[in-house]
């Protein structure tokens, strides 16, 4: 294999200048077609660019054309499918290595196109070259360096501006990943296409929902706005348990008692909360307290709790993720090859599975979580709310959506849920998000089929949750004594 330290030394080269000629368009690799810009908007797209460079944000030197990067990317893309096409079979590791051998000859090729024309280059700008075609490869291009800063929660792209949100609450402005729309519909729809599980963004398609390798969730729209936009969440506390959430003032000592024993005895419990407020936290934190022998499916629309990466907390997990379908609809109207949540819910039931965990819950699927909380012990699941009792009556609204009666709804609720947690996230006067855990209600039936609530924890001003009521009948579940 060729490394980069065997590439000519040529010095001086302006491989990363703008006047860089770029390989012919029939060599680059086709970008969709991108929505209209909103008038007047390259006069002041190019003042946002001067400001940021002027500001001195995030750097990504050495300074790299990305148009060559793209059209070499696409080079390299086409030989590596026609060389894995002869080669059934090959792993990841052997495909990286062959994707590297094919950069490394593009490369090369480039450099010394450029020396014969009488351009000299430099050794150190031609391995920045090889790097950012292998990061748009194998990786995720400009992204790259934002995706791998451990203090990065948050990646937002409106066409060519980024704004990034930190963990200590920050936003700024960070550098450009994209300097035209169409270059980001471009990166973004090679994006989705490279990932194991492949995704189309397209006029036919513009909505993106995907879990990128990295471990991260990207949601992006075009075509049905201005500018294209897209959204990447960073999950930085995947190995976090209950305990580590103590630490970080999230919830007091005892409450992590209380939740470990109720999960032990397997209840079923609803996280509730704000976007941003650290559901899918907690509630990974809470799966780390089962028996690591104990069976457990997961079921999402985009894998984020990421159980199955975990192998010394869970040695039995079926990971299951939901697959939209390829575009074309079949006569009962369903997408041909789509993979819904019913699919993946009775899918599980026969994995021998104890627990069933819903990632979301975010509209006509609140059926199907009702078939969860009730066909086994200990389901989990999150749901978006601005407090515990709105997460019920949000229950029963998506119910109500998916066409059953508010009666029935809230019967369902009381019968299969037993405890619904919310987090609560606010941003003090510094920028810094504080998030914690602010009440936790105990559902019951009452006698005429609808739904009584006891606030069990209960935060104050201090955002410090302390018990207010232990219901007999839950005390006796877990043994509460005190």
């Amino acid at each position: 294999m060729t490394s980069p330290t065997d590439l000519p030394e040529l010095a001086g080269l302006p491989l990363f200048s703008p006047t860089t000629p770029t390989p012919p368009a029939a060599s680059r690799p086709a970008s969709p077609a991108a929505p209209p810009s909103a008038a007047g908007a390259t006069s002041l797209l190019a003042r946002r660019r001067a400001a940021r460079s002027a500001a001195g944000h995030l750097s990504m030197a050495p300074s790299v054309d990305w148009s060559l990067v793209r059209a070499l990317r696409g080079s390299a893309a086409k030989e590596l499918a026609e060389a894995l096409g002869d080669r059934p079979g090959v792993d990841q590791a052997e495909t990286r290595a062959l994707g590297e051998q094919i950069v490394d000859d593009l490369v090369r090729a480039h450099v010394s196109a450029a020396a014969v024309a009488g351009q000299p280059a430099d050794r150190a700008l031609a391995t920045a070259l090889r790097t950012a075609v292998l990061d748009s490869l194998f990786g995720l291009g400009r992204l790259q360096p934002l995706v791998d800063n451990p203090d990065l929660t948050d990646i937002e792209l409106y066409g060519d501006t980024t704004i990034l949100i930190w963990a200590d609450g920050r936003v700024t402005e960070g550098p450009t990943v994209a300097d035209t729309d169409e270059e980001l519909i471009e990166e973004l729809a090679f994006l989705a296409s490279q990932q194991r599980r492949q995704r189309t963004f397209s006029p036919a398609s513009p909505l993106l929902d995907l879990r990128l390798d990295v471990g991260a969730r990207l949601a992006a729209h075009a075509w049905v706005s201005r500018r294209p936009c897209a959204v990447i969440r960073l999950h930085r506390l995947q190995m976090a348990t209950l305990a580590d959430l103590v630490a970080r003032g999230m919830l007091p000592p005892d409450l992590h008692t209380f939740l470990a024993r109720a999960l032990r005895v397997k209840l079923t419990f609803v996280v509730a909360g704000a976007q941003g407020s650290g559901k899918t936290t907690l509630l990974r934190a809470m799966c780390a307290e089962f028996d690591p022998l104990e069976s457990v499916t997961t079921i999402e629309t985009e894998f984020e709790l990421h159980l199955d990466e975990m192998p010394e907390r869970h040695r039995r997990v079926h990971a299951l993720e939901m697959r939209p379908g390829s575009g074309e609809r079949l006569a009962d109207g369903s997408m041909a090859g789509a993979v819904n949540l019913d699919d993946l819910a009775r899918l599980g039931w026969r994995l021998n599975t104890e627990r069933i965990i819903l990632g979301e819950v975010r509209g006509p699927e609140i059926m199907e979580m009702f078939n969860i909380m009730g066909g086994g012990a200990g389901g989990l699941c999150t749901v978006h709310a601005s407090d515990a009792r709105t997460a019920i009556n949000r229950m029963v609204t998506l119910a109500l959506g998916a066409g059953t009666t508010a009666q029935y709804a809230r019967a369902q609720v009381a019968d299969l849920i037993d405890l619904v947690v919310h987090v609560a996230v606010a941003t003090d006067d510094t920028g810094r998000k504080h998030r914690w855990v602010s009440e936790v209600l105990y559902l019951e039936a009452n006698g005429d089929g609808g739904l009584a609530t006891t606030v069990v924890w209960k935060a104050g001003e201090d955002r410090v949750a302390r018990l207010v009521h232990m219901p007999p009948a839950l005390a006796e579940a877990l043994n509460w004594r005190g």
